[in-house]
């Protein structure tokens, strides 16, 4: 069994859902970039762009009910992956501290944003 979640507030029309549930108490969160409720890319460096995708991943965690500190997977997409990787973990370790999750860094040609990121969080029995 799924429930699909979507955040409050986003105005584009999307072929996926932000997230899905399972009875096992899974939550599995799509990709999130850079981009506003109305579906605006953020026009800026890596630093802006990370904690607006942060932001908007926390985002669709607090519409299922939770938060990332559930987070158990995380998976990270940089477009410049040299270049770029020790800003973005810096930030990173702001955002997820104590047991971090596990956590893949992949370098890809992502369009029209610098990072995108996708995790799984596990919840609490009910």
């Amino acid at each position: 069994m799924k429930h699909a979640i979507m955040r409050p507030g986003y105005t584009q029309a999307l072929p996926y859902s932000h997230a899905v549930m399972t009875s096992g108490r899974l939550l599995f969160i799509s990709g999130q970039g850079p981009v506003s409720l109305d579906g605006t890319v953020l026009d800026g460096d890596l630093e802006a762009q990370c904690r607006l995708t942060l932001d908007n991943l926390a985002a669709v965690a607090a519409a299922a009910g939770t938060d990332l500190s559930r987070a158990v997977k995380v998976q990270v997409y940089l477009k410049h992956m040299a270049r770029d990787f020790p800003t973005f973990n810096a930030i990173y370790r702001e955002i997820f501290t104590g047991d971090r999750p596990a956590r893949t860094t992949i370098g890809c040609d992502l369009p029209n944003m610098l990072i995108e990121i996708d995790a799984v969080l596990a919840l609490d029995d009910d």
